[in-house]
């Protein structure tokens, strides 16, 4: 495995301890956006239930993204032969575009890597590209809905928008 795809790995590891280590911050923050939300964009479809609903979807949106930053089920992205074609898979899957902000994290990744890695760097220069990309897909989400907003898409805004308020 080349520098770049172990600072990967170690970005991606260092996102779901993260993610776990601050699901309930994540958990209050997403029902905030969420009322402010509706209240700004779609308050003739707010209703009480509706929104316990979509407060539900988004938690489970939350779960997804600690599973897909999962140090064990990432491995398919980076250690078997057929990962680009699942990645193009999911891209086809997605209501978002991520293959720009992708290609930008992997740039960040190997000018990072070419610092040189050791156990001791690897760690803090994976919270270096948290702090400078983001949580991916966190800007193709947040965009795509702000281009063309609508409900379907609504729990992944709120959710990639609570992880970037809180990574700051």
């Amino acid at each position: 495995m080349n520098e770049t795809n172990l600072l990967l790995k170690a970005y991606y590891e260092a996102l779901y301890e993260w993610m776990q280590a601050n699901k309930d911050s994540l958990v209050s923050k997403v029902k905030i956006l969420l009322q402010e939300e509706f209240t700004k964009r779609w308050p003739a479809d707010f209703t009480e239930d509706k929104f316990a609903a979509y407060c539900d979807a988004c938690l489970a949106f939350i779960d997804e993204r600690i599973e897909y930053y999962n140090p064990i089920g990432i491995q398919y992205l980076f250690d078997r032969t057929r990962a680009q074609e699942a990645f193009k898979l999911e891209l086809q899957l997605n209501w978002f575009d991520s293959r720009s902000e992708f290609r930008a994290l992997v740039e960040a990744a190997s000018h990072k890597a070419q610092i040189g890695l050791t156990d001791q760097t690897l760690r803090p220069l994976a919270e270096e590209l948290i702090a400078e990309v983001g949580a991916f897909p966190q800007e193709s989400i947040i965009t795509g809905y702000e281009s063309n907003p609508s409900l379907v898409k609504l729990p992944d805004y709120i959710v990639a928008r609570a992880i970037k308020e809180s990574i700051r």
